[in-house]
């Protein structure tokens, strides 16, 4: 004791975290069967068949399409494609396995040593990627009063599993790096990562060491987050409650497999944790190892487009976006490509990014659907953004009335003005005219202006504006109107 602290109260402690990143692969079929992959929103046990519920004799087939997706992930995470890979049995008993056992990849799988760049505020960040292995998932346990219910809809569903090195140190860290994963395999395509239907969890594993030792302390590992406001609370929950183990005298002396009580707020003890042994990995004897043909290969690493960091970077240097704006634009690939589309079209980027990330993102937000589940294409954005910059339409209402119109019906924004005769007035005469009747009915204002009040000159304009019914084309108002005072 020193000063009637005890020594550890003086330590300081830092957080080693890695994360399992679990992905549904975009496929038609299972892994290893025919069914349908989609089982979202199925009746329950209604996708199944012998295979897939490990019936006797029954064999299993790769799936061609689950290993090409997977490799493109892996090339997009950066790792490395080993000329030979196979598929192992991972042994264990839990009641949504069918079979009694998982296929997957255990010492020699489909990648390995990758690394992913990402930005977490104004720090650059790198986290290593150990390997990209391809296995199949297991059913679904629904906990009711008396029992667990089992539906195997999603058993056999093809899953990759991206292994990170333990290189987070925080919640924070650990969501912004499963973010950018979450964009990157989505991005090429191999993974729609929809979390609400289940299509991506994690599994993180939490150990506690005094800061500036490089040694690997016993390890909590949390199974089965669905969630990334889920993922960073339980890290930070277990990260509190593994320090005041450490200043209690009494850290984890095994490994230790743990749940999260999203509803409490706290992580819970499970069991020990499982070793490879426990597993009694084998190879599979139902299925040949895989070989890469390196042409293959780079012809699949031609096949991935530029990745988000690397698009928002030249969003800020080619456009001139600010930072927000350009990571709206590049975090989904689908909106990046409707976003170039309507620059192209237009060649006007500040006006690309002013009615697709406030008038459109509104609407997909508040519906909660991607953007090319909804009407407007970017043509059809492209087109009304050249209404405005000819002056045929103004900004305001472009942006409101014939927006709404054409999200909701699908018309194009020209066939919306002809019909509604909204093409803006840019006739002189017609806006002196009105000028005129504004200045002589707002004598207040008038004088206000020309004592210097600048304002003034908005209430008058805006006046025009209501009395023209928003037709009329604002620069010639403002020029008119500063003329005739």
């Amino acid at each position: 004791m020193i000063w009637g602290l005890s020594y550890n109260q003086f330590m300081e402690f830092e957080a080693v975290i890695g994360l399992e990143i679990h992905a549904q692969i975009s496929t038609k079929s299972k892994m290893f069967c025919r069914c349908d992959n989609d089982s979202w929103g199925k009746e329950p046990n209604i996708n199944t068949c012998p295979v897939c519920m490990g019936f006797p004799g029954q064999l299993p087939v790769i799936n061609k399409e689950a290993v090409r997706k997977g490799t493109i992930a892996a090339l997009a995470l950066g790792c490395e494609i080993p000329e030979y890979c196979k598929f192992d049995r991972k042994n264990y008993f839990y009641p949504d396995s069918p079979k009694g056992f998982q296929i997957s990849q255990f010492d020699e799988p489909l990648s390995l040593k990758g690394i992913v760049e990402f930005e977490m505020g104004d720090r650059a960040l790198k986290v290593g990627v150990t390997r990209l292995h391809l296995e199949d998932d297991a059913g679904k346990l629904t906990h009711v009063r008396n029992g667990s219910l089992v539906d195997f809809n999603r058993a056999g569903t093809p899953l990759m599993e991206i292994v990170s090195d333990p290189d987070m140190h925080s919640g924070d860290e650990a969501e912004a790096y499963a973010r950018e994963v979450q964009k990157i395999i989505r991005y090429v395509g191999s993974s729609e990562a929809d979390m609400e239907k289940g299509m991506m969890r994690f599994d993180a594993s939490v150990s506690i060491r005094l800061k500036g030792e490089t040694n690997l302390n016993h390890r909590a590992e949390i199974k089965n987050l669905n969630s990334f406001r889920s993922l960073n609370s339980a890290i930070n929950y277990e990260i509190q409650r593994q320090t005041d183990l450490w200043e209690a005298g009494t850290p984890l002396d095994s490994a230790s497999t743990i749940g999260w009580n999203d509803e409490k707020g706290e992580t819970y003890f499970m069991r020990k944790k499982e070793e490879s042994d426990d597993y009694r990995y084998f190879p599979e004897p139902d299925l040949p190892p895989l070989y890469s043909d390196k042409k293959v290969v780079e012809d699949l690493r031609a096949e991935i487009p530029e990745m988000p960091g690397v698009k928002r970077k030249r969003y800020i240097e080619e456009f001139k976006l600010i930072e927000d704006d350009a990571r709206i634009l590049s975090g989904d690939i689908k909106i990046a490509k409707y976003f170039e589309k309507v620059v192209e079209d237009t060649g006007d980027p500040k006006k690309a990014v002013s009615f697709i990330n406030t008038v459109l993102m509104r609407h997909l937000k508040e519906e909660l659907i991607g953007i090319n589940k909804q009407k407007v294409t970017a043509e059809m954005m492209a087109e009304l953004i050249k209404l405005v910059n000819d002056g045929d339409i103004s900004n305001n209402l472009a942006k409101g009335e014939v927006f709404e119109e054409m999200y909701k019906t699908g018309k194009s924004p020209k066939e919306i003005v002809k019909e509604k005769g909204l093409k803006q007035v840019s006739d002189t005469g017609a806006i002196e005219k009105v000028c005129k009747k504004v200045i002589d009915a707002n004598p207040g204002p008038v004088e206000d202006y020309k004592n210097g009040k600048e304002k003034a000159i908005g209430f008058l304009i805006g006046m025009v504006m209501k009395e023209m019914k928003g037709q009329a084309n604002p620069k010639m108002v403002d020029e008119v109107m500063r003329k005739m005072l």
